[in-house]
């Protein structure tokens, strides 16, 4: 990005991700990006969060914080997404309205502090951040992690229940076709869909809570000045077409891990395995398989061995990433198994970007 004219009033952005890895791994590097065009950025995290990463700031960059009113020992997982969402709401309202407040933003830049936020950048999963800036009279604009087809599928929730493709039947074939989201009629199967689209048990008729949720969120995002995607058009045309009828405006400004990169440190949740590139540098080109799992899944002893037989070839190795897989607690590190040294395999539990890009991955939307 280009830098601003100096003679220019200065502008401040809050960005708020919504508080998981995959979301932040996308909007910091867009506040990466905000911070090279000579713009103030407030970069907000839950308490919980900001106390895992590194507040390296910079002249122009803060991080600051609200309460997530979860407990320090929750495990925060994707079996507790609805908890997180619906104590997030009460709980960070007040603090994060007081970063907006002109009194207390005006007060803080005479104290030679930041000017008074004049943007926010919202995770589409937040719409009461989106509401209450715009309330507070700061536009606000929601950005998006996932892909603009994920987000178009969301979208077309109402009509795929109108034509009763959604719910899907337990046990229906899911190679069968999904005809109600517009520009994928030709190639879009049943097992496409989140998984949150079948029916499950005694409910199979019912839609699931979290696919209306994600479907209510999705639709909000029409009240922000501006809708963001982390991809690009040359990917994604046909489905960023059908999407900005609904919206104000769109915009496609990834892949924003290439563009503006974030240093590791400021991204991540976790401690990162250094010693798995180490690794992987002392392995040929071409010779690694790499199995990223992201930061939610939970994968058993026995899906990761299914991972393990190409690995059995004399030139071939694996690196699997397990991720922080939680079941209620994080469960004991793949790597300490003597089945993985005998496969020539390295676990990590969590490794950087660097060993990603080592691997030829290119890691895009939410984890």
């Amino acid at each position: 990005m280009e830098e601003r004219p100096t003679d220019m009033a200065p502008v401040h952005v809050l960005v708020f991700p919504w508080p998981l890895q995959g979301h932040i791994n996308s909007m910091l590097p867009f506040a990466a990006g905000l911070l090279g065009a000579g713009v103030h950025v407030t970069f907000l995290h839950t308490e919980h969060n900001l106390r895992r990463v590194d507040r390296a700031a910079s002249p122009r960059l803060r991080f600051a914080s609200v309460p997530d009113g979860l407990p320090d020992d929750h495990p925060r997982s994707v079996a507790h997404l609805g908890e997180i969402g619906r104590s997030l709401r009460p709980s960070a309202s007040a603090a994060y309205r007081a970063l907006l407040a002109p009194p207390l933003s005006a007060r803080s830049h005479a104290d030679g502090g930041f000017p008074p936020v004049s943007c926010v950048v919202a995770d589409g999963l937040l719409p009461f951040a989106i509401d209450i800036a715009e309330e507070l009279g700061v536009p606000a604009l929601a950005f998006r992690t996932e892909s603009a087809c994920s987000i178009l599928a969301y979208l077309s929730v109402p009509r795929l229940v109108e034509l009763g493709e959604v719910p899907i039947p337990v046990g229906a074939d899911l190679d069968e076709p999904v005809r109600g989201v517009p520009g994928m009629e030709g190639f879009l199967r049943r097992r496409d869909l989140p998984s949150s689209c079948r029916g499950h048990g005694a409910e199979a008729d019912e839609l699931d809570p979290m696919l209306q949720a994600l479907a209510k969120y999705t639709a909000h995002s029409c009240k922000a000045r501006a809708l963001i995607f982390n991809t690009t058009a040359s990917l994604e045309r046909s489905a960023l077409a059908h999407i900005a009828p609904h919206m104000r405006d769109v915009s496609a400004i990834g892949p924003l891990h290439v563009i503006s990169a974030a240093p590791a440190s400021a991204t991540s949740l976790w401690r990162e395995d250094d010693g798995c590139t180490t690794w992987l540098d002392g392995h040929a080109d071409r010779s690694v398989v790499y199995v990223s799992l992201g930061s939610l899944a939970t994968i058993s002893r026995e899906e990761f061995a299914e991972f393990l037989p190409a690995s059995s070839a004399p030139t071939t190795r694996s690196c699997g990433r397990s991720g922080r897989t939680w079941s209620g607690r994080a469960r004991a590190p793949l790597s300490r198994k003597p089945w993985t040294r005998r496969a020539r395999a390295r676990c990590a539990s969590w490794t950087g970007r660097r060993s990603e890009t080592c691997c030829g991955t290119a890691p895009w939307g939410a984890s």
